[in-house]
């Protein structure tokens, strides 16, 4: 048998906060054995799945759909290289979206305070009367909307 970890020692191998193990732990993302006092007890294994959320995570992906995907590997098993590959390729198209985005927030943001005026006749963030409110929260003129998830 692989030599357990405690808490404190899966947050300070992974970089996450105990609470935030505790919580994956609830959400069904990692497990832990129980030693008889009731102490949670985390195999090594579970750092790479630790690890898998944190990436995942980083690239947009929600904690419902890390769950979905971890979900599916056979045995409900640490995730592999391979199984990092498939799962990152179908990721792929939304970070790479995000990156567009950020750049064009990046590069109108840029331009907006590079003015030095923001003048409201020409500011992109100005909307008089909120006549974008109606079509819900959020940037509505320096952002394209969202793409579907």
């Amino acid at each position: 048998m692989q030599e357990s970890m405690t808490i404190g020692e899966l947050a300070a191998r992974s970089g996450v906060a105990a609470s935030a193990l505790r919580y994956y732990e609830r959400l069904g993302l990692i497990r832990a054995g129980r030693t008889s006092g009731n102490q949670r007890r985390y195999e090594r294994a579970e750092l790479r799945r630790v690890a898998f959320i944190r990436v995942a995570q980083q690239v947009g992906v929600s904690l419902e759909e890390i769950r979905a995907a971890l979900d599916g590997l056979p045995d409900s098993r640490t995730p592999s290289a391979k199984d990092w590959e498939r799962l990152s390729g179908a990721w792929r198209s939304r970070l790479d979206e995000r990156i567009r985005l950020l750049t064009k927030l990046r590069d109108d943001l840029d331009g907006c305070i590079g003015c030095g005026c923001l003048s409201l006749q020409r500011c992109k963030l100005y909307n008089p009367g909120d006549v974008l409110g109606a079509q819900g929260p959020g940037a509505r003129l320096m952002l394209p909307p969202a793409p579907p998830a």
